[in-house]
């Protein structure tokens, strides 16, 4: 079409909204599956708007469809919901009212940007086909993707194509980093058991000490990346909590190594949970000890398509210029369960930078975390020119 809506930037109204409807998802912080005044003031946010909008979509998930023309091409634009357990330390007037929970991670910016972009785009939007706007739960558990998909989220809603995007501290204020291919990390999951032999601090020979053998495993493992990896591959393997049963005076029967790992490919996942478990069972059999180890895959790697990617980095360029946008972005080892979503659909997940310092350079999943109001209309206006650009 010859012209393409008024972006959110040029809409002061708008951006006000946007900056209202943050603030209060901020007050009211909620966790994953438990997002039901979120989602419902998403819904009544969407009809207001003129959409159709269905609720209950894996649970506490929002789909709201926009259509115009005669087109019969779709896209699926995803914002997640959740909060975090975590106890806010902020004293702005928006802080959390919730004990115990904060939107430590910009849920509540990445929501309010994905509802500027549907207000927008209903009251000036030129474009032809649909947009589904997916307002995701529990992303935060790695299961709100799937529970989603579960739900029939690409069989009720077919969309050729699905976009989702993220702030960043430490990235400037309203930069992009963009990447084809990997670009987060699949997260997976271990428990080693150890069973020694208790007794008496002062008589160590009579038992087996599952202290001494613990430590010995967390030492080996620390090979499996730096000795079993090609150089050229990425992956992180961090041991995470060490608990064992015994006392001051006594040496326990058994030890438990909890953990996490990071990768980009399921070859090297299992390559990781095969090295761990030969480590483990060598050390264990070396000592007479037994053990037991488990395995979970928690997320799945985000891995961009080269077409979608190159159509988020025009729009980028065009918004932004540029000298601000990374499109060859270095991999991050953090997991997204957007993933989830980019095994079944072409797409293209993104990052918008929060600030390189000052309030929005605050990490994610700190207590002082904030999201930067300034991103809300930028990332509106990314919305909004993607859809008009990939349904003319």
């Amino acid at each position: 079409m010859s012209e393409q809506t008024n972006t959110p930037a040029q809409n002061a109204s708008l951006e006000q909204a946007m900056r209202d409807w943050r603030h209060d998802f901020h007050q009211h912080p909620e966790l994953g599956f438990e997002e039901n005044r979120t989602a419902a003031k998403v819904a009544q946010l969407l009809r207001d708007f003129g959409l159709e909008v269905h609720e209950g979509i894996g649970g506490t998930g929002v789909v709201g469809l926009l259509k115009r023309g005669t087109g019969n091409r779709a896209i699926g634009l995803r914002a997640d919901m959740d909060a975090l357990a975590i106890a806010e330390r902020n004293s702005f007037a928006h802080r959390s009212q919730n004990p115990g929970k904060m939107h430590a991670c910009g849920h509540d910016g990445h929501t309010s940007m994905l509802l500027g972009a549907a207000r927008n785009l209903a009251e000036t939007g030129q474009f032809n086909g649909t947009v589904i706007f997916i307002f995701q739960p529990a992303e935060e558990h790695g299961r709100g993707a799937l529970a989603m998909i579960d739900d029939g989220l690409f069989d009720r809603f077919p969309m050729e194509a699905v976009y989702a995007l993220h702030n960043l501290p430490s990235l400037p204020t309203g930069h992009f980093a963009i990447k084809s291919g990997s670009v987060m990390a699949c997260e997976d999951n271990f428990e080693i058991i150890i069973r020694g032999k208790g007794t008496h601090a002062a008589l160590p020979h009579l038992g087996i000490d599952p202290i001494l053998i613990g430590a010995e495993i967390v030492t080996a493992l620390q090979s499996v990346i730096s000795r079993t990896f090609n150089p050229t591959e990425n992956g992180v393997l961090s041991v995470t909590d060490f608990a064992t049963n015994g006392l001051r005076n006594v040496i326990p029967d058994q030890v438990i190594l909890r953990g996490d790992t990071r990768s980009f490919s399921p070859d090297i996942q299992e390559l990781i949970e095969r090295t761990m478990q030969r480590i483990a069972a060598g050390i264990c059999a070396a000592h007479g000890a037994e053990f037991s180890f488990s395995y979970s895959r928690e997320f799945v790697a985000t891995i961009n398509s080269p077409a979608e990617t190159e159509a988020a980095l025009a729009v980028a360029q065009e918004l932004a210029g540029a000298d601000k946008v990374i499109e060859d972005a270095k991999p991050i080892m953090a997991s997204e369960d957007f993933g989830h979503m980019l095994q079944h659909k072409p797409g293209c997940y993104l990052l918008l930078g929060n600030g390189a310092d000052g309030p929005g350079s605050v990490g994610l999943h700190s207590p002082d975390y904030d999201f930067n109001d300034e991103l809300l209309p930028v990332g509106a206006a990314f919305w909004s020119r993607l859809v008009e650009n990939q349904l003319p």
